[in-house]
């Protein structure tokens, strides 16, 4: 019979991916007892999954592109094949590397990792089934941190040729004309690799008006030039009525009768919170359509001591966004005063090509907020940036700012935008004015300066830029 051993912690967190691996380390840099439950591998979707592999695959896809750019650049370079299982090697490895560095973390920092299956079980109290029996660890404090998992939709199951991201990043071939449900994130990030990578034609299917649809519909709409430019197909506006598949390939028709032919259907629709079976709303945790409802301001839920993080908390599902509220929330139970987070000063990137990166608030939102005409806007071209025409790359920036107030939101398009997502963070989350930005050196010749130039824009006193 497997024997049951109990444990006394300062803070008991249920989920080792950014959100719960954050909270741990920090928790116990504060001098707190920690214990990590994971029942899959520390680290979590992002590392395993999500982000990290597919963004090892677009860089592999960056590189695959770099034949066809040398022509103009008198380089005479040809990509006579891709070995898929060696591009896979590479995306392991990387994983690895990652992983094995966490783990030596979590394990210099004397956190208390529990690999097994947890559930909330009291207040207090996680239950978690081990391969050496069950342990039950009580906590003065517990942080949910569970996580989120591909979502489908209903009359597709996955499996075979319909794939979700996860199946998708061990695909041993590569697509040669996939589908792809979802114009979102995940999406148009593999729509972008696989076509860098020889997919003979990508169609996207999206219900949603427009690509990226959570975007500033400026970018939204130059993603979608950029894509047509590219040779990827997309169908907006219209949902999905139901997906076929047979040995040879896929097959999706559309609510208005159109039909798609494809060899592998990905379905990217989103990512539902990971929170069935674990307990929550028998301790009494209000939940929505599976969501924890946990204060804005201090991530608690109505339930005294517990706390939630990251994916399963209504909101945006990105990695950083988890990893800082983890370290936000093990803060606040050491007793110390972080400043709140605030959603839209969430920095988020889309690492297609082109990338997109944005912060702050879309035009449509800041006019909801202060109103039509007491909103400014301006869009830097890139073309008139000289780095951004060595790389060959086509976009904007875009700030919009308070009339007179700061920059409230800052929206971008191009080849390594997310590079300059630093500095876009910082000038909406301290609130800068255009002013402010436009006083400040930028290197050159560099993309940074197309940051400076649509501040001296947006001040009144462009230089590189049309009035």
């Amino acid at each position: 019979m497997a024997e049951s051993t109990t444990d006394q912690f300062d803070v008991v967190i249920l989920g080792g991916g950014s959100g719960g691996y954050a909270a741990a380390l920090r928790g116990a840099q504060l001098g707190q007892r920690i214990a990590l439950v994971e029942k899959d591998k520390l680290g979590g979707t992002c590392l395993h999954r999500g982000c990290v592999p597919t963004k090892a695959l677009l860089h592999v896809a960056e590189v695959a592109e770099a034949p066809s750019e040398g022509k103009d650049l008198g380089l005479d370079l040809s990509l006579n094949s891709i070995d898929v299982e060696k591009m896979l090697s590479f995306k392991d490895k990387t994983i690895s590397r990652l992983y094995k560095g966490l783990q030596g973390l979590v394990k210099s920092r004397k956190v208390e990792y529990v690999e097994g299956f947890g559930r909330l079980t009291g207040k207090n109290t996680v239950t978690v089934e081990t391969e050496n029996g069950t342990r039950e660890l009580h906590g003065k404090n517990i942080i949910l941190a569970s996580g989120s998992f591909s979502k489908t939709i209903p009359g597709i199951e996955l499996g075979g040729r319909f794939l979700d991201s996860e199946a998708a990043l061990q695909l041993p071939v590569v697509p040669k004309n996939p589908i792809v449900l979802g114009g979102g994130v995940i999406g148009v990030e593999f729509a972008s690799v696989w076509k860098s990578l020889g997919a003979e034609s990508v169609t996207i299917i999206e219900g949603l008006p427009h690509l990226a649809a959570n975007e500033d519909e400026a970018l939204s709409k130059a993603l979608e030039r950029a894509f047509k430019k590219r040779g990827i197909t997309f169908s907006l506006g219209v949902f999905t009525e139901k997906a076929e598949q047979s040995e040879d390939g896929v097959k999706v028709t559309l609510a208005d009768g159109t039909v798609y032919e494809g060899d592998y259907l990905l379905v990217a629709v989103g990512r539902g919170p990971n929170t069935k079976d674990l307990g929550y709303e028998q301790q009494g945790i209000e939940m929505d359509r599976g969501f924890v409802l946990a204060n804005k301001e201090t991530l608690e839920t109505n339930v005294p001591g517990i706390y939630a993080v990251g994916d399963i908390v209504p909101g945006l599902q990105l990695a950083h966004r988890g990893f800082q509220q983890g370290i936000f929330v093990a803060e606040r139970i050491a007793g110390q005063d972080p400043a709140p987070i605030v959603e839209s000063g969430i920095p988020r990137i889309t690492y297609c090509e082109p990338q997109l990166g944005s912060v702050g608030l879309t035009e449509k939102q800041a006019k909801e907020q202060f109103g039509d005409d007491s909103v400014e806007t301006y869009e830097y071209n890139l073309g008139g940036n000289g780095k951004s025409q060595i790389l060959g790359t086509t976009g904007f920036i875009k700030l919009v700012r308070e009339k007179n107030g700061p920059i409230v939101g800052v929206h971008m398009i191009g080849a390594r935008m997310s590079e300059l997502m630093g500095e876009a963070q910082l000038i909406v989350n301290w609130e800068a004015y255009p002013e402010d930005v436009a006083s400040l050196i930028h290197g050159h010749p560099s993309q940074h300066e197309a940051m400076g130039e649509a501040a001296l824009a947006l001040a009144g006193k462009p230089l590189h830029a049309h009035a």
